[in-house]
């Protein structure tokens, strides 16, 4: 018996679908895989409820926490910034869960799972990675979705200050960008992070990288550092994804209770981002809270740490000084 031309038709179609899949899984895994010998985990590791979570440690002086935004790692400071603060500071930089060489934090393991680590939740383990490392009431730096995470920290175990780099502060008006709105079912989550980690070339990631520097010109040297392969591993790239159009609601429940935070608040935020608008985030913050003092960079655009490492080093410094004077 001849099967119709169309059911035919479905199952060679089905046959070069799984045949392509089962391909960029593999390309993918080859990438990661040259991507990681390349780019060795930079710092040590310690254990939270049975997850590893990756720091890098330098200097000596008051404990200094540094929190990256979203698809970064370790790597973003230790590009330049934590070699400037090592000078006064203890400063410890941590891979997020899921991201860098962290784990994801139970619960959140699955490639299918719409939900992701929300900032309390990210900031209760890197607390606790905090805590096992010997820190106790550090200034908390964050910058991007890190400084959704440094809010949630104030909120909840009591820093010496707060530092927000360019940080997410509150919710936000519109859609996220179109990529990740394509990743909002469980299974384009599951499938693109794999087929974007084996087929997207290294001058496009470049680029993306690149871009978010804008209107200022990516550091000489800055992708080569942070390793472009290891921004698009399918798993660390899903997770981004996951964090990022899970925050909202999060953000949203969090932004009611900052009346409660007293602590020094030190915001730097350039006024050309188009990222993390500071119209949006730092500006009501800093319209909202006595304790924050918000120092806006004309023109810069997101990554004010490496525009401007000075006035970023000094606003950690102001932190410092207001929380040891007790304001």
């Amino acid at each position: 018996m001849r099967l119709p031309r169309l059911a035919t038709a479905s199952l060679a179609l089905l046959a070069v679908l799984t045949i392509g899949l089962v391909v960029s899984f593999a390309v993918a895994s080859a990438r990661e895989t040259r991507a990681k010998a390349a780019y060795p985990p930079e710092g040590q590791f310690v254990e939270v409820d049975g997850r590893s979570v990756h720091y890098v440690e330098a200097g000596d002086g008051p404990p200094l926490i540094l929190l990256h935004g979203a698809g970064g790692s370790t790597r973003d400071f230790s590009f330049d910034l934590i070699d400037r603060l090592a000078q006064d500071y203890r400063v410890i930089a941590f891979d997020r869960p899921g991201l860098g060489y962290s784990d994801r934090l139970p619960g959140f393991d699955s490639a299918f799972d719409l939900d992701a680590e929300p900032p309390e939740a990210q900031a209760a383990h890197l607390f606790k990675a905090a805590q096992i490392l010997g820190v106790e009431r550090p200034i908390v730096v964050g910058h991007s979705f890190g400084g959704a995470i440094a809010y949630a920290w104030a909120l909840n175990h009591d820093p010496a200050a707060l530092v927000s780099i360019a940080g997410v502060a509150n919710p936000w008006p519109g859609k996220l960008y179109p990529i990740y709105r394509v990743h909002d079912t469980a299974l384009s989550g599951a499938l693109l992070p794999v087929l974007i980690a084996a087929w997207t070339p290294d001058a496009r990631v470049e680029r993306g990288i690149a871009s978010t520097f804008a209107p200022q010109p990516m550091p000489e040297g800055y992708d080569t550092h942070i390793g472009v392969g290891m921004s698009i591993r399918a798993g660390m790239f899903r997770t981004d994804i996951r964090q990022v159009n899970a925050l909202y609601p999060h953000i949203t429940k969090m932004s009611a209770r900052y009346d409660a935070l007293t602590l020094p608040i030190e915001i730097i935020h350039g006024t050309a981002d188009q990222s993390v608008p500071v119209r949006v985030h730092s500006g009501p913050l800093a319209d909202r809270l006595p304790s924050a003092n918000l120092t806006l960079l004309d023109g810069v655009g997101h990554m004010p740490h490496h525009v401007d490492p000075e006035a970023t080093v000094a606003a950690i410094q102001r932190a410092w000084d207001r929380a040891n004077a007790g304001d």
